[in-house]
Formats: structure tokens, sequence, C-alpha cells
């Protein structure tokens, strides 16, 4: 009993499965992995609160509990939870709408939306529904990640060349406001971007551990000390709070929850989605461990929670935190918490350091991350491989870009449904024929030399026969008998690859089976599945096609269909063909 309570209580507290078993071994793995990715936060946490439309400090403290929360909550023992690029873009783009009057207003927003994704992910652990990312095809995720990369790294332009530009979200509307205002660039300020630009992209070629974006953060912070460049017009970041974040409260107003709703669901599931795909593909090097779907929704969920009363804004797994962490050697989520404690630390006694750093450092962090988001060989290769995922992908990263975020993904998800049904409405069928000198049988349209009988139609349906392909399946087997110059005497329908039978499907099937019949076209089944066969029992089609029609295999119906096969054999496998388990 004990034993099952604990199995239990650590799968709701994955932090219970690994504590009491670090050993002194992991620890320099996780410090090193811990103050790596904590000094990466520093500059890439205030460069997306500032993305996200909040003050740079908000950033931070979206790494501090929320972090935490995760180390004990989290089945990954690498994934680095915080502020990202994507998350940051549609918590501007979600919060926009509501038109904040205030710095304080739209900060009660952002802290409601993280509230409201931390209800959404929360309960869709717990019902269960990590399923639900996986209506977001790979194509679709591509297109709509590349495309939101481009909107991310536009918005930034305003900060790089400091000129005036809207915030907006439609490719068209930034792309002319850029051509506008280009004239207005302000050099020195787009410098400092480029050097931090240079700093950052370069600097791992030192070596991987290089903590370029804080490299690039002392840099600009230096230029402008040294050359008091904010009086020639350089923007800084300027006073930056000190302490702990103290208790916050989301807004429970109803009427900003059903605003706020709409990016609420696409932050989940585009968080949980780029979260989740980066713990799979960082757990597959590690066996020591195994991720569950529903509990990183569950602790995502807390995570946001956290961020919701600790003055933070959304947050989830970052693809290159993550990935960083995992290259520096975390070995648990240690690492996550050593991380925390940089956060805390700097919170503490540092941010007197970041009042001269200049925006366009912030900016330049953002645009590096995000180019490694742009995909330029997913569409290439799906041209030659896929062109139906290439078609889904091109068609999700114009809409994305065109129409906005929300709208990108929301249509993404819809045409992934949208192919799921027509590839679903359409099953593969085959007509069967029997290789030379074998009782085998394989699909005519792809061997020339199977013996085919005219009087004898032989098909193979693989996948279910349910309403959405009843049509389809009737209208290409009405084309197959006319193709044969309506010869046909009897129908055989391999069953093997059959999953499902519906109630409309076995509603149609019956029907067939009276029309053929009535026509002088006999019909019989092979190959059934046990639990296709408890359907086909349960709705009498069995019964109306007769046992003695129901055979274990194609060659006994083609053998009963010439008359080479004897009755007494035939009687001695029909129980094979027929057995039912209905009262199960």
């Amino acid at each position: 009993m004990s034993n099952t309570i604990s199995k239990k209580l650590k799968s709701y507290l994955p932090i219970l499965e690994w504590l009491p078993k670090y050993k002194k071994t992991d620890l320099q793995g996780d410090l090193s992995a811990g103050l790596t990715v904590g000094i990466m936060l520093i500059p890439q946490g205030m460069a997306y609160a500032m993305l996200a439309g909040l003050e740079p400090i908000h950033g931070l403290y979206a790494v501090t509990v929320p972090l935490l929360l995760y180390a004990i909550f989290g089945t990954s023992r690498q994934l680095a939870v915080g502020p990202v690029a994507m998350v940051s873009l549609l918590t501007a783009s979600g919060i926009a709408s509501l038109n904040a009057g205030s710095p304080e207003q739209y900060l009660i927003y952002a802290l409601t939306l993280a509230f409201l994704v931390g209800l959404i992910q929360f309960g869709m652990g717990a019902l269960k529904l990590g399923f639900v990312v996986n209506f977001l095809s790979h194509p679709v995720i591509s297109g709509f990640t590349s495309a939101a990369a481009i909107i991310i790294g536009l918005s930034q332009i305003k900060h790089l060349f400091r000129i005036n530009l809207p915030n907006s979200e439609h490719i068209q509307e930034m792309a002319v406001a850029i051509f506008q205002n280009i004239g207005d660039i302000h050099w020195i300020t787009f410098a400092i971007g480029l050097i931090g630009i240079i700093i950052i992209k370069y600097g791992k070629k030192i070596h991987k551990s290089f903590p370029a974006p804080l490299v690039a953060v002392v840099v600009g912070i230096g230029l402008v000390a040294s050359f008091d460049l904010t009086q020639y017009g350089v923007k800084i970041v300027g006073d930056v709070p000190s302490g702990l974040p103290t208790l916050s409260s989301p807004s429970f107003d109803m009427q900003s929850w059903k605003t706020l709703l709409p990016i609420a669901f696409t932050i989940s599931l585009v968080g949980f989605a780029e979260s989740f795909a980066v713990a799979k593909t960082i757990q597959a090097k590690h066996k020591n461990y195994r991720l569950n779907a529903n509990q990183e929704l569950i602790a995502l969920g807390i995570a946001n929670f956290g961020s919701a009363f600790f003055k933070g804004y959304p947050v989830t797994g970052g693809f290159s935190r993550t990935a960083v962490n995992n290259d520096a050697g975390a070995k648990t989520t240690m690492a996550s918490i050593i991380s925390a404690v940089l956060i805390v630390l700097t919170l503490l006694f540092f941010t007197g350091l970041f009042y001269n750093l200049p925006s366009a450092i912030l900016a330049a962090v953002v645009l590096v991350a995000v180019s490694g988001l742009i995909d330029f060989k997913e569409p290439v290769h799906l041209w030659h491989k896929d062109k139906f995922d290439f078609t889904m992908l091109v068609a999700t990263f114009i809409i994305t870009l065109t129409l906005g975020i929300e709208t990108g993904i929301i249509s993404g998800m819809v045409l992934s449904l949208l192919v799921v049904i027509y590839k679903a409405s359409r099953p593969h069928m085959a007509q069967l024929g029997r290789v030379p000198g074998s009782n085998i049988y394989r699909n005519i349209d792809r061997f020339s030399d199977l013996d085919v009988k005219e009087n004898l139609l032989m098909i193979r349906i693989d996948g279910p026969i349910y309403f959405a392909n009843v049509e389809y399946i009737k209208d290409k087997l009405d084309k197959w008998i006319h193709e044969r110059n309506d010869q046909v005497k009897m129908i055989v329908f391999n069953m093997e690859s059959v999953t499902n039978i519906d109630s409309t499907g076995a509603h149609e099937l019956n029907e067939w089976i009276n029309t053929w019949r009535n026509s002088g076209t006999d019909i019989c089944m092979t190959s059934i599945k046990g639990p296709v066969r408890d359907v086909l029992n349960r709705w009498a089609i069995l019964e109306s096609v007769g046992a003695d029609h129901v055979f274990v295999d194609d060659n006994s119906a083609v053998s009963s269909f010439d008359h080479k096969m004897d009755s007494e054999t035939l009687e001695k496998y029909t129980p094979y063909a027929i057995q039912s388990n209905l009262k199960k």
C-alpha cells in the first residue's frame, strides 16, 4: 500500500524521484549548467519582457518562481522554463486589443493572461488532454514558427534603428511603416545593436559555454557609460527596480477573460508544443527518466500560476536555453534551481548595473534568438518529399505573416484537422490478385503478373469503415464492378486492414450486401479481426452474410468459389472466421 502511495506521489511530484538519489557527481554538471543558463536568462528575460510590452524587470521575475515550480513538478530534467520570444509576442498581441490605459493596467492584463494559460494547461493535464497538441502537425508548427520569427524580428527593428513603428503583427503593415520611416535611422543606436548582434552571433564560436548575450550587455553598458551616449539620443533601460517580486494578483474581470481567452488557448497550445518538442529531443539522449505529457502540462500550468502571482507573464520551455542547459551538463532540475538562485541574487544586488543598458542590445538578443527559428530546410525537404505537407506549411506561413499570429495558429490547426478528415474519408483500397504458384494475394495495381478472375472481385480496405468514408468506398466499388462489365459474380471483402466499423458503416455494409445479392452478385468476407467481428455480430451482419461465406483467409474464399474445397474442411475453419466475444 505504501509503495503505491509513494509511486503516486512521485508521479505528481517528480522531484521526489531524483532528489533522494541525488549524487555528488551530478552537482558539477548541474552547477555548471545552472550558472550558464542563469547568465543567459538575465539579458534574455529582460529582452523578452520588452518584446511582450512590459518593463524589463518582469522578465527577471518570470524566471524566478516559475523556474522553481517547474523544477518541482516537471518530468524533464533538462528543460529550462521561462519567457520565450514566441510567447512574448503572443502576449503583446493578445493584450493590445484591450487598450491598456497605463503600464500598471497592462501588467494586470499580463498577469491575467499568465493565470489563464496556467488554468488551461493545468486543466488539460488533469483531464489527460496532452494528446490535443498532436493536432499541431510538424509542417504547421514549422510554418507558424518561421512566420512568427519574422514578425518578432521586424518588431525589434524599431529598437535597433530607433525609429517610430506601429505595434502590429501583420507583415504588410510593418513593411510599409519601415519603408516610410527608414530615413530616420539613429545610426549610433544601430551601430550598438549591430555590435551586439555580432557578439551574440559569433561569440559561441570562441567556446560553446561563452556567455555571449551577457558579454554583449556588458559591452553595450560600457559604451553608453564611457561616451555618455544618452545625450546623443541612445535609448537605455534606465532604473531597474531591485528586490524580489512581491505578491501580485491577476484580474478576475470576466470581460477581460473573454478577450484574453483566445490568445490564452493559443499560448497554452503553442507553448506546450514548443516545450514538449524540445523536452522529447533532449530526453532521447538520456535514458534514466521518462517524460509524461500530462504531467508536463500540469507543471507548466503551475509555473504560469507562479508567474501570475509574482509579477511575471506567460512562460514555457525554451529551445535555445534547454539546449544550452543540456550541453553545459545538466543532470537534474537542480540546474534550474541554481539558475533561479542566480537571478534572485541579481534582483537583490545587481539590478543597478543595468541602468545604462541600451534597448538596442536587448533587441539584438531577440533578433539572434529568433533567427534560428526560421527554418529554410524544411520547406525544401517537404517540396521534394510530400507536396501535401508542403502546402500546409506554406499556407500556415502566409496566413500567420499576413493575418496575424493568433489567426495563423488557429488556421494551422484547422488545416491539420481538415487533412486528417480528408485522408480518413479516402482510405486506401486495393483489388487483389493471386501471386502465380502461391496462395498469396497482392494489389493488382502494383504487380502486373497476378492471376485475376473477371467474375471475382477481391478487395481490401485499409482503414475503418465509418460515416466519413462510406460514400467514397461505395463509389470505388461501383467503379471497379463497372470496369469489369458487370460480370462480377462474387465480391470478396478482405477485412484484415479494417480496424473499426461504426453504426453508419454497419448500416451501409448491410445495404450493400442486400443490393448486390438482389442483383445476382454474391459476397463473402475474409480475415476479419476479432473486434471487427464483434461489431459485425452485434449488427447481425455476419448472420446476413452467412457463416458459410466468412473465411479465415483469401485462399479459402477463392477455393470455395471455385468449388475446390469440400464443405467438411470449410466447416472446420468456420469457427475461427466468425467467432465473436459479445459478452466481453
